[in-house]
C-alpha cells in the first residue's frame, strides 16, 4: 500500500517470490527426502506418497461403508491413469501382505467404445490385447465388453430394480463379523474353483451393429450431444453385465478433477437436478446396483504421480474429443476452463469439488401407497420436467412452441415438394416435407420422457429411428402404459387392468352416449315436438 510517511523502495515489488525446492525433509516423517510437492507446501517422500495414496482409498471405503463383506463389485476401467490406479489399490487391498485385507469380490469391465470414437479395426484389437494382458495379471474376471452390443440389449435395463435390504445383513458391523467367523483358509480345492469362476469376455460385435452404432453418432450434430450419448450408452452396457453377472455395485474411477469438470458442465448441460447423483460417492439410480466413486478425493497431479513412480501399468486410448480444439463441446470448454483456471489458482478444483459435497438429491417421502417417481428414459434420474407457470423451463417451452408455430406458417407459404419424391430419391426435405413431419412428431413424443438434459441431447438428432432397439421398446411401453392411464407398479409386474377409476369413467361416457343416442331417435321420430313421454324416457336415461 501507498503511505504517506516512510521509505518507499519500488524495487522491493519487483523482487521474486523464492520457488520451493525439493531440497527439502518429508513433511510427514520429517527424515526422508521429498521427492514430490503434491499441493503447496506438502512434500512427501517416496514411502510417506504411497502409505498417503494408499490411505486415502481406504478411508473413503471406510467413511461411507456402502460396500459389505463378500460383496461383488464390478470395477469399471477405461485404461486411464485414474481408473488403472484404482484397479491398483484394490490389488493391493486384497493381498496377503495388506494389514486390512478388502472384503469384497471384484471383477473387471472395460466397454470398447471405439466404433464410436472412429478407431480402426486394428487399434482397437491392440488397445484390447493390452488391457487383457494387465487384466489377467491380477487374476480377477473381467469383461471386455463392445459398445456395439448395445443394439442387442432388453429393455428391462431400462427399468430401475428393487433395492430391498437383506434381513440377515441388519448392519454393517454384524455383517463383517459374519464374514469373520466364516473366513476359511484357501487351500487347492478353493482355487480350482476360483479360478473356474473366471468369465472372460471378448469385444465381439457384428458388422450390423456396427453400421447401426455409426449411424447413431453420425445423426448427432454436435460434439456435445455425441459425448452424453456415449456416457449414457456405457453406463446402460455396464448395468446391463452388472446384473446378469450378480454385482450389486460399480466402482468407477472418477477423480476429483474429472467431478469438478462434470459439475460445471452439467449445470451448462441442464442437469443441475442430477448433480448429487453423478458426483457423489454412491449413486443409486438403477436401485438394484449402486455407482460408487472410491477415487474422488484424488486430484489427476496425485494419480499421474502415483502412476509414474509405482509404475501402475494403463493404456492411452482415444476418445471423441482427442485432438479438437477447446471450444469442440461444452464438455472440453469447461475442461479447458478449469485447467487453465487451476494452474493459477491451485484451489480451484478442491473448491468446486467441495461444493459438490454439499448437493443433496431432495427425496420425497415414500409410502406403501404412493406411486414411484417418474424416472428419465435415458439417464434414469428423476425428471426434473414439471411444468409451473413460474418457471424458466415453462417459458423456454412457451418460446420453443411460438417458434415451431412460425416455421410451420413460414412452410405453408413456400412452395414444397412432394412426398413421394423426397422419399424416393433420399434426400433432406424442407421444413414441411414428408420426413420432418415424421421426425418433429418422434421428437414429440420421447420428450414426455426425458429430463431437460437428455430432451436437448434427442433435439440435437436427426432423427430417432437410429436409437438402439431397447430405448425405443421401452419408450413405447411407457407412452402406451400414459395412455391407458396405467399404474407404474402394475405395468411392470404384477396386473394389466385398468384402474377402476379409468372403468368407472368409461361406464359413465358409455351411458351418456347411450342416452344421447336414444334422444336423438325420438326426436326425429316425432317432427311436431316433444312428448312428455319421450323427454321422461330421456331424463331416467341420462340419469
Amino acid at each position: 500500500m501507498c503511505e504517506v510517511e516512510g521509505d518507499y523502495n519500488g524495487l522491493e515489488c519487483n523482487q521474486k517470490i523464492p520457488v520451493p525446492t525439493l531440497n527439502r525433509k518429508c513433511m510427514k516423517c520429517k527424515e526422508g527426502a521429498a521427492v514430490l510437492i503434491i499441493r503447496v507446501n506438502d512434500a512427501f517422500c517416496r514411502a510417506c506418497f504411497k502409505e498417503y495414496f494408499i490411505h486415502k482409498f481406504r478411508a473413503m471405503l471406510g467413511k461411507n461403508r456402502v460396500i459389505f463383506p463378500q460383496e461383488k463389485v464390478l470395477l469399471a476401467v477405461s485404461g486411464g491413469a485414474a481408473s488403472c490406479s484404482m484397479l491398483s489399490q484394490v490389488q493391493e487391498g486384497l493381498s496377503r501382505e495388506a494389514p486390512k485385507k478388502l472384503r469384497f469380490m471384484p471383477g473387471i469391465i472395460y466397454i470398447d467404445d471405439g466404433g464410436a470414437c472412429g478407431r480402426s479395426a486394428e487399434e482397437r484389437q491392440r488397445s484390447n490385447a493390452l488391457l487383457k494382458s494387465i487384466f489377467t495379471e491380477t487374476g480377477f474376471p473381467y469383461f471386455i465388453v463392445s459398445l456395439e452390443q448395445v443394439f442387442s440389449l432388453p429393455a428391462s435395463v431400462l427399468v430401475p430394480g428393487t433395492s430391498d435390504p437383506d434381513p440377515s445383513n441388519l448392519s454393517y458391523k454384524q455383517a463383517v463379523d459374519q464374514y469373520v467367523k466364516e473366513k476359511q483358509t484357501l487351500t487347492e480345492e478353493n482355487v480350482a474353483s476360483a479360478v473356474a469362476q473366471l468369465s472372460i469376455g471378448d469385444s465381439v460385435y457384428s458388422h450390423k451393429h456396427k453400421l447401426a452404432l455409426e449411424r447413431l453418432f453420425s445423426s448427432l450434430k454436435t460434439l456435445t450431444a455425441k459425448e452424453d450419448m456415449l456416457q449414457t450408452l456405457r453406463q446402460h452396457l455396464i448395468l446391463h453385465i452388472a446384473r446378469e453377472n450378480g454385482y450389486s455395485k460399480v466402482m468407477m474411477g472418477d477423480s476429483c478433477s474429472r467431478l469438478a469438470v462434470r459439475l460445471l458442465s452439467n449445470i451448462a448441460l441442464g442437469r443441475g437436478a442430477a448433480l448429487a447423483s453423478d458426483t457423489g460417492f454412491s449413486d443409486p439410480r438403477y436401485g438394484d446396483v449402486v455407482i460408487v466413486r472410491p477415487m474422488r478425493d484424488y486430484s489427476s497431479k496425485e494419480i499421474a504421480f502415483y502412476s509414474r513412480m509405482f509404475n501402475v501399468p494403463s493404456v492411452f486410448i482415444s476418445g471423441l474429443d482427442t485432438k479438437t480444439h477447446d471450444k469442440a463441446s461444452i464438455q472440453r470448454l469447461t475442461e479447458s476452463f478449469v485447467t487453465n483456471l487451476q494452474s493459477d489458482f491451485p484451489s480451484t478444483v478442491s473448491t468446486i469439488y467441495r461444493t459438490s459435497e454439499k448437493l443433496h438429491t431432495v427425496m420425497p417421502p415414500q409410502s406403501q401407497s404412493a406411486e414411484p417417481a417418474s424416472k428419465c428414459l435415458l439417464c434414469l434420474c428423476t425428471l426434473d420436467t414439471k411444468e409451473d407457470k413460474a418457471s424458466a423451463f415453462h417459458a423456454t417451452l412457451v418460446s420453443e412452441q411460438l417458434s415451431q408455430i412460425k416455421l410451420q406458417d413460414l412452410s405453408l407459404d413456400a412452395p414444397g415438394q412432394s412426398a413421394e419424391q423426397c422419399c424416393t430419391e433420399g434426400q433432406g426435405c424442407g421444413p414441411g416435407g414428408c420426413c420432418s413431419s415424421n421426425r418433429l412428431s418422434s421428437h414429440q413424443d420421447l420428450k414426455t420422457l426425458l429430463c431437460y438434459s437428455c430432451r436437448l441431447t434427442i433435439k440435437d438428432m436427426v432423427a430417432t429411428n437410429s436409437l438402439p432397439p431397447y430405448i425405443i421398446t421401452e419408450a413405447e411401453k411407457r407412452q402406451k402404459r400414459f395412455s391407458l392411464g396405467f399404474r407404474s407398479g402394475e405395468f411392470a409386474g404384477q396386473s394389466s387392468t385398468p384402474t377402476p377409476w379409468s372403468f368407472n369413467q368409461l361406464l359413465v361416457l358409455l351411458a351418456v352416449w347411450a342416452g344421447a343416442k336414444s334422444c336423438w331417435k325420438m326426436k326425429s321420430a316425432s317432427s311436431k315436438s316433444w312428448s312428455a313421454e319421450g323427454t321422461m324416457k330421456c331424463s331416467k336415461i341420462s340419469q
